[in-house]
């Protein structure tokens, strides 16, 4: 999924310290789809070079998000970048992690992302975004699923809808950002992204299958044909820090973006560690 690089930016500067000895903050990052692990790092030196603390900061990519977790949990980083909702899930459930939202506020929205040839179903599904957001029917869903919801009970089972004789569009699940993209303990997708895909399915009339996939292998997926789309986030437009569709998959389109969320710093717990 999208990387969370403004995200660490802000944070970086937000957790800056003072002194005279030079410590080192290890942060977990969402590999990027289009930038390496080494021009991560030398782009973000660069970016604070002129920044006098005594804080230095080594990113480490991982593919998902729980690899981040148990790199947290294992300690081989002190912090990971997380969306806020998913570092809520893993708070409510888990006592032994706290976060704390980037300052100053920054967030990615969510999209989904099909081959760049797959034109029509494109706009049949910003139709019915553009539709579910002046219904009132997007913000119901986030307001079901994500702003009410508690995360200690999984969230229940959505029926997506069936059609006689229409065509079939294989939708890639991860499970690795919930409550967004969900995996429920008896293997069923729920969550705000079904739901979501409910309602998109019964606008457009098309039958999805969800189709399980990991969530580093995402962007191969769609290339090859194994899904037809799969869920992405990415920097709002307008940032001029990022080189081009640094956050995109390769020949790849995206829909209009359906939600946003905050960036925000997930660490263990004082005394936890």
């Amino acid at each position: 999924m999208k990387k969370f690089f403004l995200a660490i930016i802000c944070a970086a500067i937000f957790l800056t310290g003072c002194g005279s000895d030079k410590v080192v903050h290890r942060v977990g990052v969402i590999e990027y789809t289009n930038v390496t692990e080494d021009d991560f790092n030398q782009f973000y030196n660069e970016f604070t070079k002129s920044r006098k603390d005594n804080l230095t900061y080594e990113f480490t990519f991982f593919p998902n998000v729980n690899s981040l977790i148990a790199a947290l949990q294992s300690g081989r980083v002190d912090s990971v970048s997380a969306y806020e909702t998913v570092a809520r899930y893993f708070v409510d459930t888990n006592p032994e992690f706290e976060y704390e939202v980037v300052s100053p506020p920054m967030s990615d929205v969510f999209c989904c992302a099909m081959r760049e040839e797959d034109v029509a179903l494109k706009k049949e599904f910003d139709d019915a975004i553009s539709e579910m957001t002046a219904d009132g029917t997007l913000s119901a869903l986030v307001k079901t699923y994500i702003a009410e919801i508690h995360f200690r009970h999984a969230p229940p089972v959505i029926q997506l809808p069936e059609f006689y004789n229409k065509s079939m569009v294989k939708i890639g699940v991860t499970g690795d950002l919930p409550a967004l993209d969900f995996i429920r303990p008896d293997g069923k997708p729920s969550g705000f992204n079904t739901a979501l895909l409910a309602e998109i399915s019964k606008r457009i009339e098309k039958n999805f299958v969800l189709v399980q996939i990991d969530g580093g292998a995402r962007a191969t997926a769609l290339a090859s044909g194994k899904v037809d789309v799969v869920f992405w986030a990415v920097t709002p437009e307008g940032s001029e820090i990022f080189p081009p569709d640094f956050d995109k998959p390769p020949g790849a389109i995206l829909t209009k973006p359906y939600f946003a969320d905050k960036l925000v710093l997930m660490k263990l717990r004082k005394g936890k560690k």
